[in-house]
């Protein structure tokens, strides 16, 4: 130990570390460790302060990082002239045994802390009183020193300072080589470890040395690292490294951070890492502690204790002999002026007097003195009483700062006295930081007013208050005294009974704020994620964007790019309400940070990009080319596409019809393993098994995209991302799996969109294509694209851009490469107890493909298709058949639901031209030029319905396209005829047509293809036919044979002329039936062409005849008899293409429609009353034929056309069109018990009736000579016709009925002679007749229509009547000559 001597100053330190804020002990049980304590200096058991609230039941809120603040804040305090609670009471001094003359260094060492505490020149240190005390302390080294001289001379320090005024202390009782041997704990690492920030070049607010050296010229002096200069604001200027000073190196952008930061000093960090390496103490023993502690206790309770009580003595008979005066004079006059008591003025009135300054020996000043000694004593309910009394007079001179001062102790006073004497006056804290915040403009009284009543009222658990507090002192000139304090208040929020979560979060947002500014960005983004734990998934948008900017710019500057990218993704990826301009500049950060990140690992897996959203549920996937534009007059099929809407009632029609002719060509059986064909899938399509696509065939992914950004977002390099699994040709699999896009063009080729545009808020799809090019299993996984911006984006107003960033009104686009799965769930299952029970979804396998070998591809055009027709129009057109694939095709059909819209000819007939030039001006019907004759007979001919596919057994729904050889080679195109007839319901229709087709291969998955396609006809109105038939009269033709019927032919012209047509021309009128046909038109005027104008109706009559035995003998089944009624010089040929086809496909659709109604009927009607029931049926169907002629740029056009009436039953009206019918009128219901509910087997009456046809053969009239003869007698005739094919007994009644007087006037003129009754039977179509004579005795007109035919079955009982005569009455004249 080298000879030193040394002057150690002793500060009054105030005791905070034995302010119990969670409770109060009585300062006498204090035990001698906390007597001891209050010789260190007052910040040093701040600690130990706070561990004792920590460990006490109240929950307090704070932080280590703020204790830590807080702690470093109390121990840079300076000392002041208002307060004494940091200056010097007492002095030290120490001199070595080793010095030649110690009593000598202790005569200098005094005069030199004399000269300090007394020269002007030193305003630092401070000192409490005048005659301060001076402990003087031998320091003994027992293993170097020589004992004795040290006894000796401690008894010459004795004999001069006394016994309680010197201390002999004796240390390192061994020496330096011994310490290694023994471990004993270092006696300094408890107080080293607390105030680790400081070191020996930087001030310690402990004691103060003054050190003086033999070998060096002249004494050193070293007071704390301090020398006399003052900073304006009280803290000293000279400070190498601030304890709150920030670190330069952590942020370069904020050196400056408000007048507590001074300087940037790197040595804080280096003090930290080198002071645990050091060992102290090494060299003491056991009994050295010892000696140690008995040295402390014996200055303290010797030395210190015992001077400040002699000092509080002191000052208190210097008040009372000083203040009794003067005082006692002041203020009996104040008395006398003002009254008893002196009103406190409020803050606001008082001056600005915070510059005054009182003399040391002021009463004032004493006053304060005294109570800070009795504070330091713990006396603290004396303190408190001098404190008030010092405020009051500190009040009434309007010392601002020393009131503030007093103010602030007395708070503390109250506070720490025992048995809550009086309440925690919280207004003088308010008071004291108004003071000091507002008059004095001292922030750092102000700030450790702040900390102190804070944790007062945190104590207290007075959150509320604590908080406000807090807040109080936040301004703008320290953003980390800010930062701590609102971290603080944030922390109150949520510790208070009912916690204010929102509060806490939004002051923890402040807080982030303060501290980013002070540079503190690792606590800023703590604070903001804090928050966000508030904020999140509350709905409170714009609040969470703010906080995610943030979060994310924060971990961008530490570095922490995973952070700052998830941050950024969520940002956008909510439905933003911020501004355009906003959005833009979020997008922008977060390219510009993803693309940071991307560039760490360059060779990574793509990452995931979280714009633009993706709809995968709206993928839809289309197997197939594209559909060629029309050309022209060519026109390709409709089939499938993506920009058809899909639509379920269609969906199920063409699943009908790939059915029907799938059935069809399996015998009328469907396979099993049948599924219907989708070219298109999306998430209405049965989606559970792989789809098939054909290699070479393009596939094409329409995937929805939706920008919710209010910025155009730009894709670039747009594709798909697909895994591919080939197989060779005799199926197995490939080991190796290719993934990657662009790796493996020969097997799939990719399409690439090299931009992509989506306006802000739009929603777009975009339709990627791959072309397999082998075999395999293909997973289309999801799409790749680069994100981007659009140039032209503008900043926002008031946030800036990363470092790097480009931004401007012209700022570079920037982009990142990534992808986005496709990700499709399932149907929900609910089949099973088990699916309905949970929640299940089935498999979407519509990105999972299998590509197979190649198959077939036909396209179909339509050449002169029309798009309008008339109803009953008939117009030909072409198609062409190609194929367009490298296999031939064959067994190509066309199924419709529509049979009776189209043909391609029959099989028997001759084609009309082939070529669509050829037939411009030529009639799509066969025709044959006819000699005008004067009476227009029938020209006859025949044909079979199965040359027209409408055989029995046969569907005329499935028509096989009669193509060459049947097979359609590839790159081969075809063309046929087409002819198409308008529907006879006005309006607008879709027709579907289904082209089925397979391949002269035969594969195993992919046995057919087909192609679909809808016509869409416009009709308009043209004509209305309306026909009727009944017997006729005449019961015998040419050929002495019965059975004719007259047919009656009403055709209107319903035409609004909006295709141009004017007029129609009823060029022929033919028959079509198995049994019938016509024969000739009855009523033909002299103008053989029947017009029609607009309006007009015409009435045509024609007589019907049966066909000759030899006909039906030679005709099969399905024969049909065709008779032409021709009104021009042209014969359509009726029973030829097309005219005989649509009959044929009309009357099957007519039967099929008549079907259902059919079999509501018993089955089990007996064979006769089946007769009967044939007896008014008839099997005649009419075909109009008509010409209409259009003038159309200036151009004539004939329209042809043909309409068909189907005659079922004599005398019931049949019509052309379908007929509107009006909705039947509701009845009121009625509730009854049906007595019979078997449904009658027998015949109506009007069909009984019409089992015999009556006719009466006559003459018109007759004269009779009544003046000779008075009777006259007429022979009639009774033709009676079995019209049945069963025996009939007829019974015949001459004799009158009388119902009525009228009808004794008519018929009571005449009578029958001869038998009244006559009993007959006729055999089957057998024609009797009876010889009658009429009996007249008067001139007149007379109807012989009277007689009376009942008839019924041979094997029947019942008898009906026939209702003939009713219906023709027979009247004859008589006259007289």
């Amino acid at each position: 130990m080298t000879s030193t001597s040394v002057i150690a100053f002793l500060k009054s330190s105030a005791p905070w570390g034995m302010m119990s804020f969670s409770g109060r002990d009585s300062w006498e049980t204090k035990n001698l460790d906390r007597s001891i304590k209050a010789s260190v200096p007052w910040y040093s058991n701040w600690k130990d302060t706070l561990m004792e609230m920590k460990e006490s039941s109240l929950n307090t809120a704070t932080t280590p990082w703020f204790e830590s603040y807080r702690e470093t804040f109390l121990q840079s305090m300076p000392a002041s002239d208002h307060e004494f609670l940091n200056h010097y009471l007492a002095c030290m001094l120490v001199a070595s045994s080793s010095e030649a003359e110690p009593m000598e260094q202790f005569g200098k060492l005094s005069q030199e802390q004399h000269r300090i505490q007394h020269n002007n020149d030193y305003s630092y240190p401070k000192w409490f009183i005048p005659n301060t005390l001076k402990y003087y302390v031998l320091l003994h080294d027992v293993s170097a020193g020589d004992e004795q001289r040290a006894e000796s001379i401690y008894e010459e320090m004795k004999q001069k300072y006394g016994t309680q005024g010197c201390y002999l202390l004796k240390i390192n009782s061994r020496t330096s080589n011994q310490a290694s041997d023994e471990q004993i704990p270092d006696p300094w690492s408890q107080y080293l470890q607390k105030n680790s920030i400081q070191n020996q070049e930087s001030y310690e607010d402990g004691p103060c040395t003054i050190s003086s050296n033999k070998n060096s010229d002249s004494n050193l002096l070293s007071l704390d690292g301090l020398d006399n200069e003052v900073k304006v604001d009280g803290l000293p200027n000279n400070f190498r490294a601030h304890p709150l000073q920030l670190d330069s190196s952590s942020d370069p952008s904020n050196n400056i951070d408000g007048p507590d930061h001074v300087k940037s000093a790197s040595s804080l960090h280096e003090t930290k890492k080198a002071n645990p390496g050091i060992i102290h103490g090494a060299c003491l023993t056991l009994t050295d502690h010892d000696r140690i502690r008995q040295f402390v206790q014996e200055f303290t309770f010797r030395g210190l204790l015992p001077h400040i009580e002699k000092t509080i003595r002191q000052l208190n008979d210097q008040l009372i002999s000083r203040k009794g005066l003067s005082r006692s004079l002041f203020s009996a006059t104040k008395k006398w002026f003002s009254g008893s008591k002196v009103p406190e003025k409020s803050i606001n009135e008082l001056k600005n007097t915070s510059g005054l300054l009182y003399p040391p020996e002021a009463p004032e000043l004493q006053i304060r003195k005294m109570a800070d000694l009795c504070f330091l004593v713990q006396h603290y309910d004396l303190a408190y009483s001098c404190y008030h009394t010092a405020k009051k007079d500190f009040l009434n001179d309007q010392a601002m700062l020393y009131a503030a001062g007093a103010l602030e102790m007395a708070a503390v006073s109250a506070f720490l006295q025992q048995g809550a004497a009086r309440p925690y006056p919280a207004h003088y804290m308010d008071t004291a930081i108004q003071t000091y915040r507002d008059i004095c403009k001292n922030m750092i009284l102000a700030e450790r007013c702040v900390l102190l009543s804070a944790e007062i009222l945190k104590s207290q658990s007075k959150y509320s208050e604590a908080a406000a507090l807090l807040i109080r002192l936040t301004s703008e000139d320290s953003d980390l005294r800010s930062a701590l304090l609102l971290e603080q208040a944030a922390h109150c929020f949520i510790n208070m009974k009912s916690p204010m979560v929102r509060k806490y979060a939004f002051h923890m947002i402040l807080a982030g704020h303060r501290f980013s500014k002070a540079g503190q960005k690792k606590h800023a983004l703590r604070c903001y994620c804090q928050a966000m734990q508030v904020y999140k998934g509350k709905g409170w948008s714009l609040a969470e964007d703010h906080i995610n900017f943030t979060i994310g710019r924060q971990s961008y500057t530490l570095r922490q790019l995973d952070n700052a990218v998830s941050a950024f993704r969520h940002i956008l990826i909510n439905e933003s309400k911020q501004s355009a301009a906003q959005q833009g500049s979020f997008l922008r950060e977060y390219l510009y940070v993803y693309k940071n990140v991307s560039q760490l690992s360059p060779d990574g897996p793509l990452p995931q990009l979280p714009l633009p959203y993706i709809n995968s549920s709206a993928t839809r996937v289309f197997f197939g080319h594209d559909r060629r534009p029309a050309d022209g007059e060519k026109q390709a099929a409709t089939h499938v596409s993506l920009d058809q809407e899909y639509d379920n009632e269609s969906s199920q029609q063409w699943r009908e019809l790939e059915e029907q002719v799938v059935a069809l060509v399996n015998k009328g059986v469907i396979p099993p393993n049948f599924h219907p064909t989708q070219y298109c899938l999306n998430s209405f399509s049965d989606n559970s098994r792989f789809p098939l696509a054909v290699v070479e065939e393009p596939i094409t992914v329409e995937v929805a995209f939706r920008n919710p950004l209010k910025v155009p977002l730009l894709l670039t390099n747009l594709s798909l991302l697909w895994k591919f699994q080939p197989k060779d040709c005799s199926g197995k699999n490939d080991e190796e799996v290719k993934e990657l896009v662009a790796s493996e063009p020969e097997m799939i080729g990719t399409e690439v969109i090299s931009e992509f545009l989506i306006n802000s808020e739009e929603s777009k799809v975009a339709r990627l294509k791959l072309f397999p090019h082998h075999i395999g299993e293909l997973h289309i996984l999801g799409v790749v694209y680069n994100l981007g911006t659009i140039q032209g984006s503008t900043t926002v107003d008031g946030i800036g851009a990363l470092p790097g960033c480009h931004t401007g009104k012209q700022s570079l686009g920037m982009s990142v490469r990534g992808r986005q799965d496709l990700e499709i769930q399932g149907p929900r299952l609910n089949s099973t107890k088990e699916e309905k029970t949970s929640i299940t979804y089935g498999p979407d396998r519509r990105l999972d493909p299998i590509i197979v070998e190649e198959m077939p591809l036909l396209e179909v055009f339509f050449i002169h298709f029309p798009t309008g027709l008339l109803c009953g129009e008939i117009r030909k057109a072409y198609v062409e058949f190609v194929n367009v694939s490298k296999c031939p095709l064959t067994g190509l059909k066309v199924v419709c639901k529509r049979p009776e819209f189209f043909t391609f000819g029959g099989n028997t007939t001759a084609l009309t031209p082939l070529s669509p030039s050829a037939s411009e001006n030529c009639s799509a019907y066969k025709t044959v030029v006819t000699e005008s004759t004067s009476v227009c007979t029938a020209l006859t001919s025949s044909a079979s319905s199965v040359d027209f596919g409408i055989g029995i057994g046969s569907q005329p729904e499935v028509i096989p396209v009669p193509l060459p050889d049947t097979v359609l080679l590839p790159g081969a195109s075809v063309q046929l005829p087409l002819w198409l007839r308008g529907p006879d319901e006005e309006g607008v229709h879709e027709i579907n047509f289904l082209f089925y087709y397979e391949s002269v291969k035969k594969l195993p998955k992919i046995r057919h293809r087909i192609l679909r396609h809808t016509a869409v006809i416009c009709t308009s109105r043209s004509l209305n036919a309306r026909a009727t038939v009944c017997r006729s009269n005449s019961l015998e033709d040419e050929e002495g044979r019965g059975g004719n019927m007259l047919v009656f032919v009403d055709v209107e012209n319903i035409n609004t002329s909006e295709a141009g047509v004017k007029e129609f021309h009823i060029v022929q009128v033919s028959s079509s039936s198995k049994h019938w046909k016509l024969q000739k038109s009855v009523n033909l005027s002299e103008n053989k062409d029947a017009k029609l104008g607009s309006r007009e109706k015409g009435k045509f009559c024609f007589k019907a005849i049966r066909c000759k035995e030899k006909e039906v003998a030679t005709q099969s089944s399905e024969d049909y008899t065709f008779a032409d009624i021709i009104f021009g010089n042209e014969q359509i040929i009726s029973s030829a293409s097309p005219c005989a086809d649509f009959f044929y496909r009309s009357l099957s659709s007519e039967l099929k429609k008549a079907q259902p109604s059919a079999h509501t009927e018993k089955q089990s009607v007996e064979d006769a009353v089946r007769l009967i029931q044939k007896c008014s049926e008839v099997d005649l169907n009419v075909v109009i034929l008509w010409k209409a002629y259009v003038v159309e740029d200036s151009k004539q056009l004939i329209l042809e056309g043909q309409h068909h009436v189907i005659l079922h039953t004599v005398g019931k009206e049949a019509y052309s069109s379908p007929q509107k019918q009006e909705p039947p009128e509701m009845e009121p219901l009625k509730f009854f018990r049906p007595e019979n509910t078997a449904v009658s087997s027998r015949p109506s009456v009007e069909q009984l009736s019409s089992l015999i046809k009556t006719s009466l053969h006559y003459p018109e009239s007759l004269n009779h000579p009544f003046h000779q003869k008075s009777l006259c007698l007429v022979p009639v005739t009774l033709l009676l016709s079995n019209c049945s094919k069963a025996d009939v007994d007829v019974i015949v009644d001459l004799r009158h009925k009388t119902t009525s007087p009228e009808s004794l006037e008519i018929h009571g003129s005449f009578t029958w002679l001869g038998q009244t009754q006559y009993k007959l039977q006729l055999k089957s179509e057998e024609i009797h007749s009876l010889q009658l004579k009429a009996c007249f005795v008067h001139t007149g007109v007379y109807n012989l229509g009277t007689p009376r035919v009942f008839a019924k079955l041979s094997d029947q009982v019942t008898v009906f009547e026939t209702s003939q005569q009713n219906s023709m009455p027979a009247l004859i004249i008589i006259n007289n000559v």
